[in-house]
């Protein structure tokens, strides 16, 4: 009998657990899927980058003079040895010391020529002294030569006239010949001086080149201008510049003393939000070092002129940020998010990015059991504005429901939309001259055959609407065109991992130069089209 109770009772149980199953999900295709609630009110958009702190103003340490380095010919140097990084130095303390192999060898290589000169010194003033004596001892001895044949001559005079006469051309041409070596004997004699001089002066030009190496060897132990901490100097890939690092004698900075009472944040934005970013705005800097603590600053630079980071394609543009007031914690080098307010709108619904889907140039929600189309504004990073098609309070799905494709569409009035889209459409402080073509690119190329190979690939994937965009000596390779910018960035959301870098290629629509592979599909809808 109780056997038979305790049957009955797990038999009523089940039944009591497959009711409440039932019920409790009978229409509820979603399962577990979150909602969200429509909010209302102040929408921030903003664009959020990750930058460095650098001083906005620093001294640099200099290496030995330049121009004293290019007369040694020593284009390059190397750091033997550099204090830490952040190290606080007084005026005149050893910060570094440079290697000065190159330079040893050289001093060596001037000490041989030196001697070598030396030798040649010696060499050639007992030379000339030799040739000089030699001069004068040949003129002593013509004049003794003259003086024999003076006294042939005076002797001449019993002898016959033709004798008389040649001993006299004999007395002459002796004469003639002392007075020729004496007129040489005076230009070998300023010869020597010549020779000499020549030779002291290339002797004194080596040695004073030597010394000026032996001087240049001291300045390879480099001393600080004044008192600071002392950071070191980035190079052209961003490593620092630490023990080890060559770096050329032309720009000569072996590290730098920044001024820490005025503080900058250098970031870089990628190019589909530099539009947003103009100098004036203001913006908030985190740094990673104290989590928390917010600064406030303002844009004060925006490059004009794009760049590419390394191991990137994304082309990006340096923005500096002052930062507001000092503090003692900032130090160079540290990493900062930086939140540039790009504008405020006072009131307006918004819902999170993931929640907006789109299909047939149609945006809509998931709300309730239906899809209703909506349409949007602008949005930040997390949220996005909603013009028409959802109110207050509204709850709506942060990702599709199981089986949500099957759900019907609620359209809205057309004119209706229209008129609460102007409606309710947020003031905006910046007006954007268009009309403009934005192009999802996911690739750029020199070669078109590569390019055409990508396109390739794409359409193989589903992507009928790949195009080529030509422009600067590049081929970009884009999935899809917009109208404007809140339906490409919708599509950038939705797109696979493996194209999570693609960008955006704003273009005024003016007849582009396209080159394609074959006539593209039709657009449909704002995301790209996948078969």
């Amino acid at each position: 009998m109780k056997r038979k109770n305790t049957i009955i009772l797990l038999g009523s149980l089940i039944v009591i657990i497959f009711f409440v199953w039932y019920f409790s999900s009978g229409d509820d295709t979603t399962g577990s899927t979150i909602k969200v609630e429509v909010k209302s009110g102040q929408f921030v958009i903003d664009v959020t980058t990750t930058g460095e702190l650098e001083a906005r103003n620093s001294e640099n340490i200099m290496g030995p003079n330049n121009q004293k380095l290019r007369n040694a010919r020593i284009y390059q140097l190397t750091i033997e040895d550099i204090v830490p990084d952040g190290t606080v130095v007084d005026s005149g303390d050893w910060v570094a010391t440079l290697d000065r192999s190159e330079l040893e060898n050289k001093i060596k290589d001037q000490e041989l020529e030196v001697e070598k000169l030396q030798n040649q010194y010696v060499k050639t003033q007992l030379d000339t002294s030799m040739t000089l004596r030699n001069a004068r001892d040949e003129l002593v001895n013509l004049d003794y030569t003259l003086e024999e044949k003076k006294i042939v001559m005076d002797q001449s005079i019993y002898e016959p006239p033709a004798t008389q006469r040649q001993v006299k051309i004999d007395y002459e041409k002796t004469k003639r010949t002392i007075n020729q070596s004496v007129e040489n004997y005076e230009l070998k004699y300023q010869k020597a001086k010549t020779e000499m001089k020549e030779v002291a002066t290339n002797l004194k030009k080596a040695q004073r080149k030597m010394n000026e190496f032996i001087e240049l060897k001291k300045a390879f132990t480099i001393r600080a201008p004044k008192a600071g901490m002392l950071t070191y100097k980035k190079t052209y890939n961003g490593n620092k510049q630490g023990i080890g690092e060559k770096f050329s004698s032309w720009e000569n900075i072996v590290a730098t003393l920044p001024n820490l009472t005025k503080m900058n944040s250098k970031t870089y934005v990628n190019e589909i939000d530099i539009s947003k970013v103009n100098v004036g705005q203001k913006a908030e800097i985190e740094v990673d070092a104290f989590p928390g603590k917010v600064f406030t600053g303002k844009v004060v630079e925006v490059a004009n002129i794009g760049e590419q980071l390394r191991n990137s394609n994304a082309k990006v543009f340096e923005v500096i940020i002052h930062v507001d007031g000092q503090d003692s914690i900032l130090r160079p080098s540290m990493t900062t998010k930086n939140t540039i307010i790009t504008k405020i709108i006072d009131n307006a619904f918004y819902v999170p990015i993931e929640s907006v889907h789109s299909n047939d140039s149609i945006t809509y929600v998931f709300k309730g059991s239906r899809k209703y189309q909506v349409i949007p504004g602008k949005s930040n990073e997390s949220n996005m504005i909603i013009l028409a098609g959802l109110e207050e309070g509204d709850k709506v799905y942060l990702q599709a429901p199981a089986k949500a494709d099957e759900w019907s569409m609620v359209y809205l009035d057309s004119e209706k939309a229209e008129q609460r889209q102007k409606s309710e459409k947020p003031g905006e402080t910046e007006i954007e001259e268009g009309p403009f073509n934005y192009y999802l690119v996911v690739g750029s190329f020199s070669e078109i055959k590569e390019a055409t190979d990508f396109i390739v690939i794409l359409r193989k994937e589903g992507y009928n609407n790949a195009g080529i965009l030509r422009k600067d000596k590049m081929r970009r390779v884009y999935i899809n065109v917009f109208s404007n910018s809140d339906e490409i960035e919708v599509a950038r959301q939705q797109l696979p991992d493996n194209y999570r870098d693609a960008w955006v290629y704003r273009e005024k629509i003016k007849d582009p130069q396209i080159e394609q592979t074959e006539k593209p599909a039709k657009r449909k809808g704002n995301r790209p089209v996948r078969n």
